[in-house]
């Protein structure tokens, strides 16, 4: 399984990951993107990591 998380240091909280992915991504009240869960059964999370515009997404 692979491993899925945010840099919250790098994160702007755009939201993309989780309009794309809400069952892996929210974004909470800090303004950063968080993982909820580690797999997702309708989404290729390296395509949501890819579509991150700073890079904060990593799946290992």
């Amino acid at each position: 399984m692979a491993k899925v998380t945010v840099d919250a240091a790098t994160c702007v909280g755009c939201g993309l990951c989780e309009q794309n992915c809400p069952e892996v991504f929210e974004v909470k009240d800090d303004g950063i993107a968080h993982v909820k869960a580690q797999q997702c059964s309708s989404c290729n999370l390296q395509e949501i990591a890819d579509m991150c515009p700073v890079n904060a997404i990593k799946v290992e």
